[in-house]
């Protein structure tokens, strides 16, 4: 049986033990277990069921630990850092030999990050190791954004959840390096495209990766419900599923739709702000697949702020 609670002392306790806890952060929910134990690791991969050729995100809880895991901050980076962190980013940074390659699916760089929700830091700054800890649910399915989605999805696989309440941002960090002096965005996230420029100028994003990925989350089928999902024009998706007869879901940006149940369609954000519509996506695309719906269909929001992140999101959980 996974527990619930808010007990740092038991959460540290179990991964010192070597087994794994389901931590908040304010992105989402990850699957934490010590970095530099390669079983600990291993577990994380198999409770996944994760490709271990898709690399793993270390989690710290100041700048200054990372440097004992990491050849230190790239110069083009350090400004990224001291702007974001703690917070929604990540950085790749040269490894050192500590970190076992398992985490980085034998890459030379490390994925590292200091979360800024304050109960995961706590519990970071009480260890003498890093915490591996990507979303805490099965691989390639929907992020968790709150307790109760980890032990849906994981229940009797961990022995226990830290319990932070709903997640801030929503969404997965943004992962950002830097290859021959151009600094590039791996995956876009937490942390808006603009918000980057405006600390290292121009930023090359580069396209998701169908396999051997060089950063965390960059496969093109990702954050995917279990039923199929169509993105497109929901002026047009509606009225031709509402023809068919079938039943089917809408997850949409700000508009309600008549002849649809209440309960078969939400709403992200109907003033549309973009914030709000990132804390829903994940809360909201789980939902919908539970409901008694063979189908959800979904659209993108506009290419701005958040938005790209978000579409980045839907276009992967429509991949399939």
């Amino acid at each position: 049986m996974t527990v619930i609670g808010k007990d740092i002392i038991r959460a540290k306790e179990t991964l010192e033990a070597g087994d794994l806890v389901g931590i908040p952060t304010e992105t989402v929910y990850g699957l934490a277990g010590n970095a530099l134990n390669p079983q600990a690791v291993s577990k994380i991969f198999e409770t996944k069921n994760r490709p271990s050729f898709d690399p793993l995100i270390v989690h710290t809880g100041s700048v200054d630990q990372i440097q004992a895991y990491t050849t230190g901050l790239l110069p083009e980076l350090a400004e990224l850092a001291e702007r974001f962190w703690p917070g929604p980013l990540t950085l790749l940074l040269p490894k050192k030999e500590i970190v076992p390659d398992l985490v980085t699916s034998g890459l030379e760089q490390v994925a590292v990050r200091v979360p800024s929700h304050p109960l995961t830091r706590e519990l970071l700054l009480s260890l003498d190791f890093p915490l591996a800890a990507p979303s805490a649910n099965p691989f390639g399915y929907i992020s968790p954004t709150q307790a109760s989605h980890v032990v849906d999805q994981l229940e009797g696989k961990i022995q226990y959840v830290l319990d932070g309440g709903k997640c801030e941002v929503g969404l997965e960090s943004t992962i950002v390096g830097v290859e021959e002096g151009q600094i590039i965005i791996y995956r876009l996230g937490g942390v808006e495209v603009s918000a980057i420029k405006e600390v290292v100028g121009n930023v090359l994003i580069l396209p998701q990766s169908s396999s051997n990925p060089k950063s965390p989350g960059m496969l093109k089928s990702h954050y995917a419900p279990r039923k199929p999902f169509v993105l497109g024009d929901l002026e047009q998706l509606v009225p031709y599923y509402l023809e068919k007869g079938e039943d089917f879901g809408v997850l949409s940006f700000q508009k309600k739709y008549e002849n649809i149940a209440n309960e078969n369609q939400i709403v992200l954000s109907e003033s549309g702000d973009f914030k709000e519509a990132a804390q829903q996506l994940f809360a909201a695309m789980r939902y919908l697949d539970q409901q008694k719906v063979s189908v959800i269909l979904s659209e993108e929001l506009p290419e701005k702020g958040l938005g790209k992140a978000i579409n980045d999101r839907l276009r992967r959980a429509s991949a399939k």
